[in-house]
């Protein structure tokens, strides 16, 4: 190749001869071998584009968790399941293959350079340099004074801290707040709990009964039970509640009742306190914690009286149910208003303004309280 001119890829640039060799001494052959190994493409090794907004089931979380994988790192491990979904072969071949000093994992699908948004060396022109890139730009850090203590989230905490952050970003949030009058609710509940205590080995809660009514709701509007994709409303055709369940930990998981509509009130107390108690205990399956269609958060646990619950994405309502207190009220009788000591409580709704307003939504949380109101089992 002379000064200046510009050699195709693969091709031979100079000779090394030993002294007293003549370039006639290397032969077209040795050089056509050398041009093709020269041409031949070296395997490089991939490294997968982080999928920030993937869901993980809790067994994958803990294997990566045991496993020492961060976060970033999880993101980067290919999946096989539905949408590019990490399933539990993933996680454990990823891990074994890691564990076992490979320093990559293979894809089973290749893609282009396109796809894959890898930079292509463009030919230069004579006489042009290529501008420095620009530097990434970097989130700002928050001040740590004198005395203060920096802990990291654990994995946990950060999976939830992102779908937090997402959904707040795809979803439109509007809130509404009713007020309910649950004294029957609470007359019934103290009536029956020691018989249903005795016969069915568990306590009776209030839980059973606020899955009751939304379930019932959620036939009467069925705009509420759905998801939002792109332009497409899905209607969804199952009812499946799901219920938040605080850990030991401090962290939040929501396994789902699937079906919820189709299960006596009994049923509903056995499925809720089954799936807390796996839930504590870490032993959460994936078909426990998929599908739900709304998710019922309860604040009233912890004596709040109402607050603004974020959508579980892709759901596009959630319900928090407040703390039920002894109140007086303004009580229509037959012999005129008189003022009475009620139970009340406040059910606040948030929901996605892409596909509900105001008017569905203020319906809807209307229905339940309707049906908790007049409480009958």
């Amino acid at each position: 190749v002379q000064e200046g001119e510009t050699a195709p890829v693969g091709a031979v640039v100079a000779l090394v001869l030993l002294e007293g060799e003549t370039d006639d001494s290397v032969s077209t052959d040795d050089q056509n071998t050398a041009n093709k190994e020269s041409a031949e493409p070296v395997p490089a090794q991939h490294t997968e584009a982080p999928v920030a907004d993937r869901w993980y089931s809790p067994v994958v979380l803990r294997l990566a968790n045991e496993a020492g994988i961060q976060q970033d790192e999880l993101n980067r491990i290919p999946g096989t399941g539905f949408e590019g979904r990490l399933s539990k072969k993933d996680i454990k071949d990823y891990i074994e293959i890691k564990q076992s000093g490979k320093t990559s994992v293979a894809r089973k699908e290749t893609k282009t350079a396109s796809e894959q948004k890898v930079a292509v060396p463009q030919e230069s022109k004579p006489g042009t340099t290529a501008a420095p890139a620009a530097p990434a730009k970097t989130a700002p850090s928050v001040p740590v004074g004198a005395g203060d203590e920096v802990k990291e989230m654990n994995f946990v905490r950060r999976i939830i801290a992102d779908r937090m952050v997402e959904s707040k970003r795809i979803s439109p949030h509007v809130t509404t707040v009713i007020e309910v009058d649950v004294t029957k609710l609470v007359r019934w509940r103290d009536k029956h709990k020691d018989d249903f205590k005795r016969q069915e080995g568990i306590n009776l809660t209030y839980m059973p009964a606020f899955v009751e009514a939304v379930s019932k709701a959620l036939i009467e509007f069925p705009q509420v039970n759905a998801s939002v994709d792109g332009y497409n409303v899905i209607l969804k055709k199952n009812i499946n509640v799901g219920i938040a369940v605080s850990l030991n930990d401090g962290n939040l998981i929501v396994p789902v009742i699937h079906n919820s509509d189709r299960l006596s009130l009994s049923g509903l107390a056995h499925s809720i306190d089954s799936l807390a108690l796996k839930a504590r205990a870490n032993k959460l399956s994936a078909d426990d914690i998929q599908g739900g269609t709304f998710t019922i958060t309860n604040f009233g646990s912890f004596k709040n009286i109402f607050g603004t619950p974020i959508i579980n994405q892709p759901e596009v309502a959630i319900l928090a149910v407040g703390y039920i207190e002894k109140k007086p009220a303004v009580v229509e009788t037959p012999e005129g208003d008189v003022i009475a000591i009620r139970h009340k409580m406040y059910l606040s709704l948030s929901y996605d303004h892409r596909i509900i307003d105001g008017s569905l939504g203020g319906a809807f949380l209307k229905r339940v309280a309707d049906y908790l109101e007049a409480w009958e089992a």
